[in-house]
């Protein structure tokens, strides 16, 4: 297959970063025959939070899903730390998209849609996924949205 994804990244603009390391006691990621499980994946980049706060309140719509695109990234920086290179990736299976908000605030779908989009683009057909987007009232770090993926993956 060659580099296709790394080109894509370099086309895109994005530069995958170090993965981030747990904060407590968790592992970043699990495989387990032929699927890859990250663990949540924060709007991480270069080095802190690109975005804090509520969906509605502090943030909108728009911020966040340019920190769904970042959490997204993130996940492919956790696959590569995992795989070793990112054209093991088979398909991206599931994200589950946790979007901090406010409880009249009805956009999670659309915040989703920055994840979701950079994944199509990023990875093709194999970024195509099933998701669900789920309001909640707070995040880690106060972190507007969180992703964890299921990736079936080439096995060894």
């Amino acid at each position: 297959m060659g580099d296709a994804i790394d080109k894509k990244l370099l086309e895109l603009g994005v530069e995958l970063p170090a993965p981030a390391a747990p904060a407590a006691n968790y592992v970043p990621f699990v495989r387990t025959g032929d699927l890859l499980l990250t663990s949540g994946q924060l709007p991480i980049k270069d080095g802190k939070l690109m975005a804090m706060g509520l969906l509605g309140r502090e943030l909108g719509t728009e911020a966040g899903k340019l920190a769904a695109k970042w959490c997204a990234v993130n996940v492919l920086a956790q696959a590569r730390a995992a795989l070793g290179d990112l054209e093991r990736i088979k398909k991206i299976v599931k994200i589950t998209v946790f979007v901090a908000s406010t409880p009249d605030f009805t956009e999670q779908h659309i915040v989703a849609n920055g994840a979701s989009d950079f994944l199509a683009a990023a990875l093709g057909e194999r970024g195509r996924h099933a998701r669900a987007a789920v309001g909640t009232v707070s995040l880690p770090l106060n972190a507007p949205v969180e992703i964890e993926a299921i990736i079936e993956v080439e096995r060894d």
